[in-house]
């Protein structure tokens, strides 16, 4: 894959800092709807650290879900440019977005998109098949706590598990960033609860940055740091002094 570099002023090449492996400067996104413009992002700078757990917190409409699709290769800035290490993610043609999404990316959305038709097990090797070193389909299911439930099909699954499953596909390829767009949105609490716990495992035991989208503030507290947005702006972006675990988090 050719690498785009981003450029400084002085029309260098620059590698981002160590242990960053996003950066966004100035970003910004409008929508066309009709005559009318909507402004989704407004001259945002963001970053995300090799292994951090970030929490992006704001109520619906405030910009997160389109800054985690721009990130994500998903979507592309009006202006601004974001880098993933070495790609300039904001000027990168299409082919090499769609290797950065199967390489380096894993995503986990509200809904589970699992195949109806197929098991867990299935499920998970459809990402193994494509990759270049992935886990079994097993490894990743039982990481998310799901080994007695390989060979059941999401009829035959809870709405967690079957987003436990779904956060297994993500990982299974060893993705270096996990992006989390409101993961138990369509959970109740308690199942919400074991699927925070399977994200949380899979940051400390992989090591995989996590970008976690939600408007439950609680889930602040598992966060290394807590990115809170409003109106397409980071209004605040502030390290928690202690990381809790989820026996500590108060609901």
């Amino acid at each position: 894959m050719r690498e785009s570099k981003h450029l400084s002023e002085e029309g260098i090449a620059e590698e981002l800092p160590e242990g960053q492996i996003f950066q966004a400067r100035h970003l910004s996104k409008v929508y066309q709807m009709g005559e009318v413009e909507v402004v989704a992002l407004r001259d945002v700078d963001f970053t995300l650290h090799k292994g951090e757990m970030l929490v992006l917190l704001g109520a619906s409409g405030s910009g997160k879900s389109t800054l985690l699709n721009i990130l994500g290769g998903l979507d592309t800035p009006t202006n601004g440019h974001v880098q993933y290490r070495d790609l300039v993610l904001s000027t990168a043609n299409e082919n090499e977005l769609t290797i950065y999404r199967r390489k380096h990316v894993g995503f986990v959305f509200q809904f589970y998109n699992l195949i109806p038709s197929l098991t867990a097990r299935e499920n998970v090797a459809l990402v193994t098949e494509i990759s270049d070193n992935p886990m079994t389909a097993e490894e990743a299911l039982e990481l998310v706590g799901l080994e007695d439930r390989l060979d059941h099909f999401p009829a035959q699954l809870s709405g967690g598990e079957q987003q436990r499953v779904a956060i297994a596909r993500a990982v299974a390829k060893r993705p270096n960033v996990l992006l989390c767009d409101e993961p138990t949105g369509a959970l109740d609490l308690e199942t919400g609860k074991i699927v925070l716990r399977a994200l949380d495992t899979v940051n400390r035991q992989l090591g995989t940055a996590v970008a976690l989208i939600t408007h439950n503030a609680a889930i602040s507290a598992l966060g290394d740091r807590v990115v809170q947005m409003s109106s397409g702006r980071i209004t605040e972006s502030t390290y928690n002094a202690h990381r809790a675990s989820m026996d500590e988090i108060v609901w």
